[in-house]
């Protein structure tokens, strides 16, 4: 990440109090990554905002999780089987926007529900599991079809795995990376 200006970040704090535009409007006007003002806002909404140099490693922090999510929800998309079998995208390619935020992944199962999925670089929190309700919440609005969650993660905390037992139509998958390497000639 190539550190931003203190001219940027005094624009996009201006711009986020001014409260007219979203974090993609104020990310193209000032020439930075949507991630980079998700977190100059979350830290002003927190009452956290460090100096520059720490904010710089916050940012870099979100925008690598951010990378890691875009990348495993590239892999998936890839080969969506590798969930459940059965599972087919139909979201067209690219998340799908409900009244409660936008979907990473939008799928069918083999017997017709719709699958919300939702991915989490590293562990999950329990809003994650207030995030995908409330997605599969508003598609039960607007759908003839049963509705069901998966939430796919690096790890899952004691208190998000007793959460997810309360809700019988969400499940929990837990990912992992593995790397191989070969010599190069």
């Amino acid at each position: 990440m190539s550190p931003i200006s203190e001219n940027q970040r005094s624009e996009i704090i201006a711009l986020i109090r001014e409260g007219k535009l979203s974090r993609e409007q104020i990310a193209t006007k000032v020439g930075v990554s949507p991630g980079t003002v998700r977190a100059i806002k979350a830290h002003l909404t927190m009452g956290t905002y460090a100096e520059p140099s720490e904010t710089e490693e916050v940012i870099e922090a979100m925008e690598t999780t951010f990378g890691l999510e875009r990348d495993l929800q590239i892999a998936l998309r890839s080969n969506i089987e590798q969930i459940e079998q059965g599972l087919k995208i139909i979201d067209e390619g690219k998340e799908q926007t409900t009244e409660a935020g936008r979907i990473d992944i939008t799928a069918e199962d083999k017997n017709g529900a719709i699958v919300v999925i939702e991915l989490k670089a590293g562990a999950a929190t329990p809003d994650s599991i207030v995030q995908i309700l409330s997605y599969m919440g508003a598609l039960s609005e607007t759908q003839n079809k049963p509705v069901r969650g998966i939430l796919v993660a690096g790890d899952f905390p004691p208190r998000v795995l007793y959460a997810a037992r309360a809700v019988a139509n969400l499940q929990l998958k837990k990912y992992s990376i593995r790397f191989s390497f070969e010599t190069v000639k």
